[in-house]
């Protein structure tokens, strides 16, 4: 069963060029996630407090076709797919008139916090029945350069604004981040993104920042200084444009 909201894009979601930022883009993509649950007699604070349950997310690729501007108003759609295994997959569709301006796939785990252990789909039932999953060539799955042929691009100290009730950094955090990192971002656009999560970013912590070159963009790798664990892998697609906004 899919679900839809309705959106407009805010001048705050913008970034100098005066366009929607992937973070923001990602933020709507799980609001409207979230409300899916909620439309359904769910929620994550219900799910959490009352019955110790909680959707993490492992790994999600993005696509965007088209840039979003101030006013802009936007379906977001989304569904859950058959999953497997400890697998939970959903999928987003963005809308403007009409017209598909961005779409992603996600793989997500749900964590019982109690036992600490992940569980499987066959454990957990949403309520409604899952859709067919998305046609694309959403790069779903990374093949990472090794640590030593990337440079060091910097370093990332997670602040009080980046975490949420878990206490680690929020993943539609990770993409502003990232951006932070590309070389004349002024000057690019981004095209596509993939992230996979394979550690918490923790509140205090400070990652190194390493980029590795891709024909097309950059592969990102973050490890955590304190105990050396990578915490994400990622890689941004660019694309160049001619008038970028200056002021």
């Amino acid at each position: 069963m899919k679900h839809s909201e309705f959106y407009k894009i805010k001048w705050h979601d913008t970034n100098a060029n005066r366009e929607a930022r992937p973070s923001k883009l990602l933020m709507y993509m799980q609001e409207t996630a979230n409300a899916h649950l909620l439309a359904n007699g769910l929620s994550l604070d219900g799910l959490r407090d009352e019955r110790g349950l909680a959707f993490l997310l492992s790994r999600i690729a993005m696509r965007f076709y088209q840039p979003l501007y101030t006013g802009d108003e936007i379906e977001v759609q989304t569904w859950i797919c058959e999953g497997r295994g400890f697998s939970f997959d959903r999928c987003f569709v963005i809308r403007r008139g009409g017209n598909v301006v961005a779409e992603a796939y996600s793989t997500w785990a749900l964590l019982n916090l109690k036992e600490k252990r992940l569980m499987k789909n066959s454990e957990f039932s949403y309520g409604f029945s899952p859709d067919l999953p998305l046609e694309s060539d959403l790069i779903t799955r990374l093949r990472m350069p090794a640590t030593a042929s990337m440079e060091k691009a910097g370093e990332r100290k997670i602040v009080y604004s980046d975490i949420d009730y878990n206490q680690h950094m929020n993943n539609t955090n990770y993409p502003d981040m990232l951006c932070d990192f590309v070389p004349g971002i002024e000057h690019r656009r981004v095209s596509a993104m993939t992230l996979s999560f394979l550690h918490e970013a923790s509140f205090g912590h400070t990652l190194e920042v390493l980029r590795g070159a891709h024909e097309a963009g950059h592969y990102f790798r973050t490890v955590d200084e304190a105990d050396e664990k990578v915490c994400l892998e990622a890689l941004v697609l660019l694309e160049d444009f001619d008038t970028p906004y200056v002021g």
